[in-house]
């Protein structure tokens, strides 16, 4: 069966190679600066991830700093891509329900925190993917 698509196959690619850089980009603005404000804010980090009731709140901090900051890092360069996307999808998608649970709070606050949890569920969307497809040429993994 013939291709539907009209665009030449390497015009294809270097535009997927594009959108796949920006994808890329725009994943690690979210990650990238959180990693360093948990890493700059540490006790306030730890004071947070405790008032949800999750215990070694030091050790979780440190946690989210390493796979934000880190596989934040590793996802905007493009190495290991898939196992960065993965991390930071189970990651994103694990925060949702600690941080986010507008099941659980009054109706007044639930419309954010929904709003938040659909955000997150979205981006572990996006990140899956990544984990699918790889980085693109245009990176250090160079699919």
């Amino acid at each position: 069966m013939a291709s539907l698509s009209t665009t030449p196959p390497s015009t294809a690619n270097s535009a997927q190679d594009g959108l796949a850089l920006l994808g890329r980009i725009l994943l690690a603005v979210l990650f990238v600066p959180a990693g360093i404000g948990k890493l700059t804010g540490f006790a306030g980090t730890v004071g947070y991830i405790g008032s949800v009731g999750l215990p070694l709140p030091q050790v979780g901090a440190a946690l989210a700093i390493v796979v934000e900051l880190g596989l934040g890092l590793a996802l905007l360069a493009g190495f290991k891509t898939r196992f960065a996307a993965a991390v930071l999808a189970l990651f994103t998608l694990a925060a949702s329900f600690f941080f986010h649970n507008y099941w659980a709070m009054p109706a007044d606050k639930a419309m954010v925190q929904q709003l938040m949890f659909m955000k997150n569920v979205a981006i572990t969307g996006g990140l899956l993917a990544f984990v699918a497809f790889g980085a693109g040429r245009l990176s250090i993994d160079r699919r």
